[in-house]
């Protein structure tokens, strides 16, 4: 048994997402400080487990893989959650993490689209406080006028303020005192956020107990620039380098998916994405402009129905 201190990361995937997060996973191990032991849950709704070698591959002393099914945590909630284009239940996985892992003060949430190029241990050991998470402000709200109006119009929140859920440290004893579980399941009975769903929830739940970070620790390709390195890469939205050969910080995602094992499968998944799926992503892009600023004219929208309450 390792002697030293526990830092306990999870990701949530499905098994088309398997060679995603085995790239992502790659790029932290090489990068963490071994002066630490890393504990990954890899939250899931049934993956076969015979499809996982290539994952568990990365396991070894110090560094321990899981793979946790939350099938039955969905099964209580899936009737009410909203589920749009591209996104998945897996999204939500990270609303449990508090309550299924008593034995952890925190933990760190990374979406598996992500390539850590920075010391992960620093993120994880920052000063929280009494604060609920901490996260860094979505860089891909901030570019676009639509959401910026929506962050502010529907969840009474300044798009400044508006943290992105797929890189985030949580405050587990914080979250359990707070009855975030809980609090998540009335909201979710009570209001339908249709824009950025559970992500939507989290900075209405947690707003005003956000310490919000540097964007070197949640970059998107979005509002990044060609002259920086960050500590972490967010390939977030479309902007998948799997998808386009024209991604802002291509590079660090095919620096660590070449020497994967998934390499050949990355690689056909980049050659055979069509002119038809790319078109169908600019429509899903538009949809999502056009329903954020549906949204925000709303005149039973969250903040104009509860927001004084």
């Amino acid at each position: 048994m390792s002697t030293k201190p526990i830092i306990p990361i999870f990701y949530a995937s499905d098994e088309n997402y398997l060679p995603y997060l085995a790239v992502s996973l790659a790029s932290l191990k090489e990068n963490a400080s071994k002066e630490y032991a890393y504990e990954i849950y890899i939250l899931n709704a049934g993956i076969d487990m015979s499809k996982t070698d290539k994952v568990m591959k990365f396991a070894e002393e110090n560094f321990g893989i899981h793979f946790v099914d939350v099938s039955e945590q969905m099964e209580k909630v899936k009737s009410a959650l909203q589920l749009r284009d591209y996104y998945t239940g897996a999204t939500y996985y990270r609303i449990f993490i508090a309550n299924m892992f008593p034995q952890y003060e925190r933990a760190l949430y990374i979406d598996s689209d992500t390539i850590v190029l920075g010391d992960i241990s620093k993120l994880c050991t920052v000063e929280m406080g009494d604060n609920l998470i901490a996260a860094v402000p979505d860089g891909a709200v901030a570019s676009v006028p639509a959401f910026r109006l929506y962050t502010k119009e529907v969840l009474g929140i300044d798009a400044k303020e508006y943290f992105n859920a797929g890189v985030i440290l949580m405050n587990l004893d914080a979250f359990r005192e707070f009855d975030f579980y809980g609090k998540f399941c009335d909201l979710l009975k009570k209001y339908k956020f249709r824009v950025a769903q559970d992500q939507d929830y989290l900075n209405v739940l947690c707003h005003k107990r956000t310490l919000l970070l540097g964007m070197e620790w949640n970059r998107m390709p979005i509002g990044g620039t060609t002259n920086e390195k960050p500590e972490l890469i967010h390939y977030n939205l479309t902007l998948k380098p799997w998808h386009y050969d024209n991604i802002l910080f291509q590079e660090y995602f095919w620096e660590y998916a070449n020497k994967s094992e998934y390499c050949d499968v990355i690689k056909a998944e980049l050659a055979g994405y069509t002119g038809a799926r790319k078109e169908n992503d600019a429509i899903c892009e538009q949809k999502l402009i056009e329903l954020a600023i549906a949204e925000a004219q709303r005149e039973d929208n969250y903040w104009k129905v509860f927001g004084n309450k």
